[in-house]
């Protein structure tokens, strides 16, 4: 079963959410919050297994929540959902370590897709999300850091980005899942980095990934 906290500090949001999660026969909502200081008392209080985390909220926003709780808990597993996609709230949270950044104006299965991706260690970005990142983000490639991964490694790290999971990036290239898995570990490995989504933030900032 997988516990969840959802943090959101509109109630109706909170209360249609959490009736969806725990419909799901895997999934249970063992917390609620309604700020930003009661995400992280809740958290530290329950260690969920996934922290659904809203990103404007009073007393204490998302993004200050999600740093509070990855400085003294950095293998937490925090979803942002939210309805803002803007240049200052983004990036803001996936470098404070939020693994996932998912719009309210998604199909609620989606967020349950978000949820069992989380604990299987893998990342969901919208699309609208990785476009933001691209323009924000582009530099000149870091050559140096670019050679460090092998061509193959190169282009998983270019599917990564793109949003694309294990098993679709195992499709794509015509290699087994647990070679997928592997390559995926070298990069981050390589990069210093500790999940897909820092990998992600991480090639963006470098120039390491190219738009379509």
């Amino acid at each position: 079963m997988i516990r969840i906290l959802f943090a959101d500090d509109h109630e109706m949001v909170r209360i249609g959410v959490t009736a969806y999660l725990s419909s799901q026969p895997d999934m249970e909502v063992v917390a609620e919050a309604s700020s930003g200081r009661e995400a992280v008392a809740e958290a530290f209080k329950h260690r969920p297994d996934v922290i659904l985390m809203d990103l404007v909220m009073k007393d204490m926003d998302g993004i200050e929540a999600t740093k509070a709780i990855m400085d003294k808990w950095p293998s937490a597993r925090i979803i942002i959902v939210t309805s803002f996609l803007d240049d200052e709230k983004v990036y803001p949270a996936l470098e404070a370590g939020a693994m996932s950044y998912i719009l309210k104006t998604s199909k609620a299965g989606r967020i349950a897709d978000a949820v069992r991706a989380a604990c299987s260690g893998e990342s969901i970005l919208e699309p609208e999300v990785t476009e933001k990142m691209l323009h924000k983000m582009r530099k000149p490639v870091q050559v140096d850091l670019y050679e460090q991964l092998t061509a193959r490694e190169q282009e998983v790290l270019q599917l990564m980005a793109e949003g694309k999971s294990n098993q679709e990036i195992a499709g794509q290239l015509f290699i087994a899942l647990k070679t997928t898995k592997v390559h995926v570990s070298n990069i981050l490995g390589k990069l210093g980095v500790h999940d897909r989504t820092q990998a992600v933030v991480y090639a963006f900032k470098h120039g390491l990934v190219k738009e379509e």
